[in-house]
C-alpha cells in the first residue's frame, strides 16, 4: 500500500481495537474494567465481551447525558451514520454552537469505550447499545422517536400502502418497496413536507404536536375522525396493530426540526454558589464541628462502655434502641444513625459474639482515645469518605420490604464513597468560602450519571449527595456549607487548591465549573491515607487545646469553658451529672453523684483535694458541704449477700429501716440488734435503701467495703467493615500493560499466518537449564517481546513442552499466552524444566 492509500475501513468492532495502539487499549480497559476480569486471550474476544448485554448497560450507565444522548441519537440514525447526520439529529438544521463544539469529546468518549467503532463517514453503534437505546413498542426510545417508515410499513398490504402513496401526492409505483421509499423521501424533504402540512386542518397539526415529542403511539377507534383520517390517508400517522397508531420517524424529525432530543444539553449545568463566607470563618466553623464530632462519638460509646444494645436476631439495632441513643446524643434519630454507622465503619463499634450478643466499644477504640485530637478525627472522616454503608437508608424499606435497621445488613451501596468524593470535588472547584446551592449540585451529578429506565424513580445518587452535604457539615469537612481547608485536603493535592474561576455575572451568582468535564477518580487507598494524614495536620491549629480546670458556682455547678483534659474530664463524669453542653459544659454536683465517686473508692478529702487543684474559684461552701454529708453517711449501713444482709452499729437506724413503708417491699428481718436479712438479692437492696434516702455501702464475704467501678465491656478485636466494591477495580498500570501484551500476543498467534515448526535453537532437545537462567532468560522476554520454547512438568508428574510468550514474571510465577494451548497461563517457574530461545528452520 503506498503512502497516499487510507488504511481500509475496519468490518468489525474486533478490527477497529486492533487497529488501536496500546494506550488506547489500555483507556478502554481503565474505562470499563469488566472487561479485563479474567484477560481476553485475542482482541477478538475482547470485541465480543465489550458487546455483552451486561457490559455494554455498565458503560451506558457511566456516560454523561450529552455522550448517552449522542449514542441515542446513534441509535436512531442510518446504520452506518456519517458524522454530518449525526450532528444534525443533535444540532438541529439550525446548528447549535455548543453541541458542535461538544460533539467531538462526547464521539471520542463513546470510541474510547468501544461502543462506537468507524470512521467519520460509517460511525457505528455497537448491536447491544443499538437494542437497548432504538425505539420499540414495549420500550419506546429516549429521545421520543419512533420507526422509520420502513420498519412500520412492514407487514402493510401492497394496496393499502399505494392507497398512501397517492394520497400523499406522490406517483404510484410498481412495487412496494419503490413507495416506501418514495414516501420516505417525501417525509425527509423540508420544503415538500411543509407543502405537504400546509394543507392539513388545524385539528390533525394539534394531533401531530402531541405525539411529536413523544411517546410517538396513539389510540384510535375503528372509525377514526376526519382530522385524523387525513393524517392517516397521507401516512403521517401509521397503523401498528388493531387501535394503535405511530408516528414515523421522518415526520417527528421534520416536525421537531431535525433534532433528535427535545433538550441537548451539551454542557455540565454550572454550580451555584448560594453564600460565600470568609475562609476563616469556614475553617473555624468546621474545625469546631470536628470537634464535636469527636465529642459525639465518644459521648456515645461511653454510654455502651458496660455493654451497649443487643443485637436483633436479624442484625442490627432495634428502633427503641436507635430512639435511646438519640436521646442520649441529644439528636434526631437519621443524626444518631449516622454516628452508631460511623463509629462502625472506623471500626470502634462492633458486636461481642457472645451468646447474648451486644454492640460494644473494641480495643481500637482505646487505642483510639489515646491518639491526638486531629488523628482521630482524620480516621473518622477517611472511614466515612470510603465507606459504602449508607446511614440515609435507616428506617427505609429494603426489596422484600423490610425496615432497615442501623448497623444492620442492606446498607451498603457500592456507589456511596464515588458521589461523596465527587461532590465534595464539585464544592472544592468552586472558590474558597463559597457554599453551593444544593440543587445545582445534584442537576451537574444528573447530568455527569443521566439516570435511566427504573434509576428514574430510585434517584439513588441524589439522595447519597443530599446526604453527602448533611454528613459533611456533622463532620465538619465543611463549614456553614463551603468546603474547608482540611476538606480539601481530604481530596488530594489535586483538589487542595481551588480552581480558578470567573467572576460572577449576577446575583445568581453562577460559577463556571462546568468549563472541566473531566470527573477526577478517588484516589487509592495509600493515596487516601496520604490525604487525611495532611488533612489531620491542617486541622490541628484549629481545634481548641483541652484545659485542666473549671470554674465552680456556688449553685453546685462546675462550668468547664472548653474541651477538658482527659483526666479531668473522667473524673468529673463520675462525680457530677452532664446539665448542658455547648460551647460550655455545665456539670452538677448531687447526693447520687457524689456518692457514686464515693463507691468508685474516693474518700471525701480525695474529692476535697481534687476540687481544689481543678477549679479557678475557690470551692464553694455548699458544695463541701454535700460532699461531707454524703462522706459522712455513706458506708454507714452495710449490705451483703445472705440473700442479702444490712449491718449497721446504730440499731435505731435500723429500727427506722423497720418502720418505713417503702421497705416493705424489701421483707426484711431482724437477725441480731445490728443486722437485718432478706431474701432480695444485694444489688436490690442497695437499690431499694438508695430509693429511701440513705447511702449504704456493699462489703464484700470479708467485711471490707467493696469499691465498685464501671467495668469497661470491650468486643474481641473486629476489624472495619471492608466497603464493597463498585464492579471491579480499576487495574493498575502493571496490570493493564502485561494484560495488553496477552492480549496482543494472543491476537498475533490468532490472526497470524502459520509459520514453518520452530524448533529448540540447540539439536533438538530442550536444554535443561537451572532456576537462576531460567528466571532470567523469563525477564529477558518479557522486555523484548520474544516468545520462549519450555520444558514443564505439571503436578501430576506429566512432562511436555511448549511455545509462550511470556507477559509478566512476579513472585515466582510466569504470566504468558501458551501457543500451545491458545490462551494466557500461569506457570510456576520450579516446574519449567529447560528454557530456550526459538529458532525458525
Amino acid at each position: 500500500m503506498s503512502s497516499d492509500e487510507k488504511p481500509a475501513a475496519p468490518r468489525s468492532l474486533a478490527e477497529a481495537l486492533r487497529a488501536r495502539d496500546d494506550g488506547s487499549l489500555a483507556a478502554l480497559l481503565r474505562a470499563r474494567p469488566d472487561l479485563i476480569t479474567p484477560v481476553p486471550t485475542d482482541l477478538t474476544q475482547l470485541a465480543t465481551r465489550a458487546g455483552t448485554r451486561a457490559s455494554v448497560v455498565r458503560a451506558l450507565e457511566r456516560l454523561d447525558r450529552f455522550a448517552l444522548q449522542s449514542a441515542e441519537a446513534l441509535a436512531v440514525a442510518a446504520e452506518p451514520a456519517p458524522y454530518a447526520e449525526l450532528l444534525s439529529l443533535l444540532a438541529g438544521d439550525h446548528g447549535d454552537p455548543a453541541v458542535v463544539a461538544a460533539l467531538p469529546r462526547a464521539l471520542a468518549t463513546l470510541r474510547e469505550q468501544a461502543l462506537v467503532w468507524g470512521g467519520d463517514d460509517r460511525l457505528r453503534l455497537v448491536r447491544t447499545a443499538r437494542e437497548l437505546l432504538a425505539p420499540t413498542p414495549q420500550h419506546p426510545s429516549p429521545t421520543g422517536l419512533g420507526p422509520t417508515v420502513q420498519e412500520a410499513t412492514a407487514g402493510m398490504s401492497p394496496g393499502r400502502i399505494q392507497e398512501i402513496v397517492t394520497a400523499a401526492g406522490l406517483p404510484s409505483t410498481h412495487d412496494s418497496v419503490s413507495a416506501v421509499t418514495a414516501l420516505a423521501g417525501l417525509f425527509g424533504d423540508r420544503g415538500r413536507m411543509a407543502a405537504l402540512l400546509a394543507g392539513a386542518p388545524q385539528e390533525s397539526r394539534e394531533v401531530l404536536s402531541r405525539l411529536v415529542w413523544g411517546p410517538p403511539y396513539g389510540q384510535v377507534t375503528a372509525d377514526p375522525a376526519a382530522h385524523v383520517r387525513w393524517l392517516l390517508d397521507r401516512g403521517l400517522l401509521l397503523p401498528t396493530a388493531p387501535g394503535t397508531v405511530v408516528l414515523p420517524r421522518e415526520v417527528a424529525l421534520h416536525l421537531r426540526e431535525g433534532r433528535a432530543h427535545r433538550e441537548t444539553e451539551p454542557l455540565p449545568p454550572a454550580v451555584e454558589a448560594a453564600g460565600t463566607h470568609r475562609p476563616q470563618v469556614v475553617d473555624g466553623t468546621a474545625a469546631g464541628q470536628a470537634y464535636t464530632a469527636l465529642a459525639t462519638v465518644e459521648e456515645l460509646l461511653k454510654d455502651w462502655d458496660e455493654g451497649g444494645p443487643t443485637v436483633l436476631r436479624a442484625g442490627g439495632l432495634s428502633v427503641r434502641d436507635l430512639k435511646r441513643t438519640a436521646v442520649a446524643l441529644d439528636a434526631s434519630e437519621p443524626i444518631a444513625a449516622f454516628w452508631v454507622e460511623l463509629a462502625y465503619a472506623a471500626g470502634l463499634l462492633a458486636s461481642d459474639g457472645e451468646a447474648d450478643e451486644r454492640y460494644a466499644a473494641t480495643p481500637a477504640y482505646d487505642e483510639w482515645l489515646e491518639q491526638p485530637a486531629p488523628r482521630r478525627w482524620a480516621r473518622l472522616a477517611e472511614a466515612w469518605l470510603t465507606a459504602t454503608r449508607t446511614a440515609g437508608l435507616v428506617g427505609g424499606r429494603d426489596a422484600k420490604d423490610r425496615t432497615l435497621s442501623a448497623l444492620g445488613p442492606g446498607l451498603d451501596r457500592s456507589a456511596a464513597p464515588e458521589v461523596r468524593h465527587r461532590v465534595l470535588t464539585l464544592l472544592a472547584a468552586l472558590p474558597e468560602g463559597a457554599s453551593p446551592a444544593a440543587e445545582s449540585v445534584l442537576a451537574r451529578l444528573r447530568w455527569e450519571r443521566p439516570l435511566r429506565g427504573p434509576q428514574r424513580e430510585d434517584d439513588l445518587r441524589g439522595r447519597l449527595a443530599r446526604w453527602t452535604l448533611t454528613e459533611a457539615e456533622l463532620l465538619g469537612v465543611t463549614g456553614r456549607g463551603a468546603l474547608s481547608a482540611h476538606g480539601r485536603a481530604l481530596l488530594g493535592t489535586a483538589a487542595a487548591v481551588p480552581k480558578a474561576a470567573e467572576e460572577p455575572s449576577g446575583p445568581g451568582d453562577k460559577l463556571p465549573v462546568h468549563h472541566v468535564p473531566t470527573v477526577v477518580e478517588p484516589l487509592s487507598p495509600a493515596e487516601q491515607a496520604v490525604a487525611t494524614a495532611a488533612a489531620g495536620r491542617l486541622l490541628a491549629p484549629l481545634l481548641p487545646e483541652p484545659l485542666d480546670h473549671v470554674l465552680l458556682q456556688a449553685d453546685l455547678t462546675a462550668v468547664a469553658p472548653g474541651p477538658l483534659k482527659r483526666p479531668l474530664a473522667d473524673m468529673l463524669d463520675v462525680l457530677a451529672d452532664v446539665e448542658s453542653k455547648g460551647g460550655a459544659t455545665v456539670y452538677r454536683f448531687t447526693p447520687g453523684s457524689v456518692r457514686r465517686a464515693l463507691d468508685s473508692g474516693r474518700t471525701a478529702s480525695d474529692l476535697h483535694a481534687f476540687l481544689t487543684e481543678h477549679s479557678r474559684t475557690p470551692v464553694p461552701q455548699p458544695l463541701a458541704y454535700l460532699i461531707d454529708d454524703v462522706a459522712r453517711r455513706h458506708g454507714h449501713l452495710r449490705v451483703g449477700s445472705a440473700s442479702a444482709y444490712v449491718r449497721c452499729d446504730d440499731d435505731a437506724l435500723l429500727n427506722e429501716i423497720l418502720a418505713d413503708k417503702r421497705a416493705a417491699g424489701l421483707r426484711l428481718r431482724r437477725l441480731a440488734p445490728t443486722v437485718l436479712a432478706t431474701q432480695a438479692d444485694p444489688a436490690t437492696l442497695l437499690d431499694g435503701l438508695r430509693a429511701m434516702g440513705f447511702a449504704p455501702a456493699a462489703e464484700s464475704a470479708e467485711g471490707d467495703v467493696l469499691i465498685t467501678r464501671a467495668l469497661a465491656h470491650r468486643t474481641p478485636p473486629r476489624t472495619a467493615p471492608e466497603p464493597v466494591p463498585d464492579g471491579p477495580p480499576v487495574p493498575d498500570a502493571t496490570l493493564l500493560t502485561a494484560a495488553i501484551r496477552a492480549i496482543r500476543a494472543g491476537d498475533l498467534a490468532s490472526t497470524a499466518p502459520r509459520k514453518p515448526t520452530a524448533t529448540p535453537a540447540l539439536g533438538g532437545e530442550l536444554p535443561r537449564t537451572g532456576s537462576a537462567e531460567t528466571l532470567a532468560t523469563m525477564q529477558a522476554a518479557v522486555l523484548t517481546g520474544e516468545s520462549l520454547w519450555i520444558g514443564y512438568v505439571n503436578a501430576e508428574g506429566s512432562a511436555s513442552q511448549r511455545v509462550i510468550a511470556p507477559v509478566r514474571v512476579e513472585g515466582g510465577f510466569v504470566t504468558a499466552y501458551d501457543h500451545t494451548a491458545d490462551e494466557v497461563r500461569t506457570y510456576p517457574l520450579h516446574r519449567v524444566t529447560g528454557v530456550a530461545e526459538l529458532a525458525e528452520e
